[in-house]
């Protein structure tokens, strides 16, 4: 299976089935961290999640991958849509407190979005995060996204409403950032 280097001893790898348990402990790690950012069924159940992700892989969809430091799974990123068909797909991360602040999510949603605009030949790509998710919307900015609009109260969590952020990047314009 394919590890690329992140720098910093940290690699971006496919997230499998079979590596259920370690994602489960690391879940464990991060739950609190990432509740409040990442869909419930997300952390549910980590062998549900990883099947979840390996079907929609299968057909052409959705995948999954983890950011391991010094080979520890500290986080990832992961296509949560992927069309080959309509052109388009859509990102999203996570990370436990001892992933952050090391630009891990950054360089791995390049390499994801080098794969879908070069190799795939998608013509846009999409970053949604709540409103208030500083972190998040630092990345879309350093990804060169556009913020296209903002979904009023579309995000809710534990019985408030959120303001969700869409960012989005064309294939040109992805082409055209500086390196």
């Amino acid at each position: 299976m394919f590890s690329v280097p992140l720098g910093d001893d940290a690699r971006l790898e496919p997230l499998e089935v079979w590596q259920a348990r370690e994602f489960a402990d690391h879940l464990d790690r991060a739950r609190e961290h990432v509740r409040p950012w990442v869909g419930p069924a997300f952390i549910a159940d980590a062998a549900a999640t990883l099947k979840r992700y390996a079907e929609r892989q299968a057909a052409d969809g959705a995948r999954l991958f983890g950011i391991r430091h010094r080979g520890t799974l500290v986080g990832g990123v992961m296509f949560t849509d992927f069309s080959a068909a309509a052109g388009s797909c859509e990102i999203g991360c996570w990370l436990e407190p001892a992933g952050e602040g090391r630009g891990f999510v950054t360089r791995a949603s390049a390499i994801l979005l080098d794969w879908a605009f070069t190799t795939r030949g998608l013509h846009r790509a999409e970053w949604h995060c709540r409103a208030d998710n500083d972190r998040s919307s630092a990345v879309a900015k350093r990804l060169g996204m556009t913020l296209e609009g903002v979904r009023r109260e579309a995000w809710p969590f534990e019985g408030v409403r959120y303001d969700k952020q869409i960012w989005a990047i064309l294939a040109p314009e992805w082409a055209a950032r500086d390196r």
